[in-house]
């Protein structure tokens, strides 16, 4: 069920974002009122997940007063009965950072984000995560605890990330390529290399995001590169 709500999280480039609205922004007789918006996501190698949000946005302020949020990330899109599709709410705790390495990974997943997120009223914010709720479908239901998504850490590829990134869409674009058309069944096109943890990879191109799982999480840094060959092998022999 972990992997589960690992694999959606990460394939998905939205969410809707829920906060409690301040009494001064609509609240009624000094309560808050549930609010929900559309953000874009990105997630940090630990699962937690990084947006970019600008001050003057009602789910910004917010969090100012109150930290607690929830996002779902929906996996049920295209699905003649969306019910029966795969959706998680995860709950935390949004707090700004100025962490570049997070802004890195956020705007490589988002790369239109760029335009705007030097304004100064835009913001980084993590959320750390505290528990989530799985729904895959009717009666796959589960709550899971933070300590259980916790994913595999491997060693150096947070640091190593951004050159992996880079190395591939520079030297390397026809595996990507192979990656996305033999591997995964998309539409051929210009796909880019956004990320890559230790149990995957994600690619972009244009609106359409994917997600390629290893077949085993990566032990260290420097099994990015025998993997990634192989299964340019693995596309090949496809």
């Amino acid at each position: 069920m972990s992997r589960a709500v690992r694999d959606l999280v990460r394939g998905l480039d939205r969410a809707a974002l829920a906060t409690a609205l301040p009494a001064s922004s609509g609240g009624d007789g000094g309560a808050a009122w549930p609010y929900a918006s559309l953000v874009l996501a990105a997630v940090n190698h630990d699962l937690s997940p990084i947006l970019l949000l600008s001050d003057l946005a009602e789910h910004t302020k917010a969090i100012a007063a109150d930290g607690r949020v929830s996002l779902l990330f929906d996996g049920t899109g295209g699905l003649d009965q969306p019910l029966t599709g795969p959706r998680v709410t995860v709950l935390g705790r949004a707090a700004l950072t100025t962490d570049q390495r997070l802004a890195r990974r956020f705007l490589a997943r988002h790369p239109d984000a760029a335009m705007y997120a030097g304004f100064k009223d835009f913001h980084f914010y993590r959320v750390v995560l505290e528990r989530a709720h799985l729904v895959a479908g009717f009666g796959k239901i589960r709550w899971l605890e933070a300590a259980d998504l916790l994913p595999v850490q491997s060693p150096g590829l947070a640091e190593s990330e951004a050159g992996i990134v880079s190395h591939m869409n520079d030297d390397h674009a026809d595996a990507l390529q192979l990656y996305a058309e033999k591997l995964l069944g998309l539409t051929a096109g210009d796909w880019q290399m956004t990320g890559i943890d230790a149990e995957g990879i994600d690619l972009r191109r244009g609106g359409q995001v994917a997600r390629l799982s290893f077949d085993a999480p990566l032990a260290t840094a420097a099994e990015a590169r025998k993997v990634l060959v192989s299964l340019v092998g693995r596309a090949r022999a496809a």
